[in-house]
């Protein structure tokens, strides 16, 4: 049984920084899509950020429009960890963040673990 743990969230004012982690146990995820996903309230979850290794050393990574140059994914194989920086922060980033494992892809129903959010809010 997988499962993701994130953390790193908390309130922030707009044009700051955040760092989210997300740790896996149960089994290595090396091989797996990792995700985040963020839903505001009201909203649909939405795709933000993934990443999967791509051979040879190098791992492919995808980003939402709303969020490209500002966000930066990454992964820690060896902690079995992967990262979300959040950068130039905001109002409309503020949003319950879900780290989640799987298949490469945007939609949600691509990834069959998920963590329990933490919660990033932006004020102006």
């Amino acid at each position: 049984q997988v499962q993701l743990v994130e953390s790193g969230g908390g309130l922030v004012q707009a044009g700051g920084s955040l760092r989210l982690s997300c740790a896996a146990s149960g089994r290595t995820l090396s091989s797996d899509t990792m995700g985040w996903f963020r839903q505001a309230p009201g909203k649909e979850r939405e795709f933000v950020a993934a990443i999967r290794w791509g051979g040879g050393g190098t791992y492919f990574a995808n980003y939402a429009d709303s969020v490209k140059g500002r966000f930066t994914i990454s992964k820690d194989n060896a902690k079995n960890t992967v990262y979300l920086q959040m950068n130039s922060l905001k109002p409309e980033d503020t949003a319950v963040y879900y780290c989640a494992a799987g298949n490469w892809g945007v939609m949600p129903d691509k990834y069959a673990y998920w963590g329990q959010g933490t919660q990033v809010t932006v004020s102006s």
